[in-house]
């Protein structure tokens, strides 16, 4: 098909885990939405998310364009 990749959806999520990445970030500090112990494991899955979130908007589409 000559179109193919012209049709073809480039809505990775990217921007959705960049958000709940760093909603993740805001909220884990906060004691009195989340446990104390919960704080770091938070933290963690925030940069971890928001991290992945980042890779799939930002960095993959510039790698394959090289």
């Amino acid at each position: 098909m000559v179109h193919g990749d012209h049709n073809k959806s480039k809505n990775s999520g990217g921007f959705a885990l960049i958000i709940l990445g760093a909603l993740m970030l805001i909220v884990g500090p906060q004691e009195a939405i989340i446990p104390q112990s919960l704080s770091i494991i938070v933290w963690i899955g925030g940069i971890i998310i928001g991290g992945t979130g980042f890779y799939l908007k930002f960095v993959r589409n510039r790698v394959k364009r090289q």
